[in-house]
């Protein structure tokens, strides 16, 4: 069972969303907040499994929540679910520590799709958002990777860890660790997250 805290600052939005979200067997909206504040004090108290969360709230930011969020449940995974789905706020939330977005114009079947998935580990990021996103435009073409950083790139886009990238490709974790070192650097991505735009935008891996 997914246990979701939903952070809105709209009631009826956090209504519509629990309403869904209970249809579903294997997904328990467990509380509701908001604001920032609220949603860590929540987070603290429930440990949920996924956070909810919307940007735009009053005093606090959603981008702050995040920060707070990790701090008192670290366990728990937040997808970020708004209307600002511009490039820029989808970097700042990534980068912030989201594990995923989606647009409040997703389909709910898109939703509840991205919540399995971030509370199963993955990254995820609305395809529709992909073609804005988070890599730099000139990134990929000013220092091009090498084949091999391109494997290992597919890997990690793909969710393998380093010591299992290691094994399938016949190198060691270190080795790995220097072409991930390369790869974040070269690309200038700072997380996972970035590093799964970066595969779909250029094709690497599939978006489904």
């Amino acid at each position: 069972m997914i246990r979701v805290l939903i952070v809105d600052d709209h009631a009826l939005m956090r209504s519509g969303l629990r309403s869904r979200l209970a249809s579903e067997t294997d997904i328990n909206p467990v509380g509701e907040a908001e604001s920032a504040e609220q949603a860590v004090i929540k987070a603290r108290a429930l440990q949920p499994d996924v956070v909810l969360l919307d940007l735009l709230m009053p005093r606090a930011s959603g981008y702050e929540a995040i920060s707070g969020v990790a701090k008192v449940s670290p366990q728990s995974k937040v997808l970020v679910c708004s209307a600002m789905t511009g490039a820029s706020s989808v970097r700042q939330a990534l980068a912030a520590g989201a594990d995923g977005f989606v647009g409040k114009r997703a389909s709910d079947v898109d939703l509840v799709a991205a919540i399995r998935r971030v509370a199963g580990g993955e990254s995820y990021v609305d395809p529709a958002l992909g073609a804005k996103l988070v890599v730099s435009e000139t990134a990929a073409l000013r220092e091009p990777i090498s084949e091999r950083e391109r494997d290992v790139l597919h890997l990690l886009a793909l969710g393998y860890t380093n010591q299992e990238i290691a094994k399938k490709l016949f190198i060691s974790v270190r080795t790995v660790d220097t072409h991930r070192a390369h790869i974040m650097g070269k690309l200038e991505l700072s997380s996972r997250a970035e590093l799964v735009l970066y595969a779909l935008a250029n094709g690497l891996i599939g978006a489904n």
